[in-house]
């Protein structure tokens, strides 16, 4: 499955970045997902990353790339389950190796952000949520880096 959505925001690259990963700004665009969602990393490239819903359910991934202000790429390796990590269950086994990335392009005084999802072989239950809760994400996320 691969899957594109596109936003333009009216702040700076910087602003709209910092925004999408800011500690206190991230559970504020990711709650159409996950009220109470959270991410745990150090946001350098190679490093794990914990995306969990406050109730320690959530996915696993790794930085595969990070190029500040302009581009960021996840790689999917399981789920989180109760706190604890898996990597072997049909489900895991259903996102290993899919990629959410995020491109920040300039657009005069905007921000054109894309988001693509590749490689997710989720059942269509799942994917219609995320086909509906992605646009609201990103209207919530346009709100936040325009303030």
């Amino acid at each position: 499955m691969k899957e594109q959505f596109k936003i333009s925001i009216n702040s700076p690259r910087k602003k709209v970045w910092e925004t999408l990963w800011g500690e206190t700004t991230y559970p504020k665009w990711t709650a159409p997902f996950c009220e109470g969602s959270t991410v745990t990393t150090d946001w350098q490239e190679g490093s794990k990353v914990l995306f969990a819903d406050g109730k320690e359910r959530g996915m696993i991934s790794v930085i595969a790339r990070n190029i500040p202000y302009e581009h960021m790429s996840f790689k999917m390796l399981g789920e989180l389950i109760d706190g604890v990590e898996d990597y072997t269950s049909e489900n895991a086994k259903k996102i290993a190796g899919a990629f959410e990335n995020y491109t920040l392009t300039p657009d005069g005084d905007k921000t054109l952000l894309v988001v693509d999802l590749n490689g997710l072989n989720m059942d269509q239950g799942i994917m219609d949520y995320f086909m509906t809760t992605w646009p609201k994400a990103l209207d919530v996320l346009k709100a936040v880096a325009e303030e």
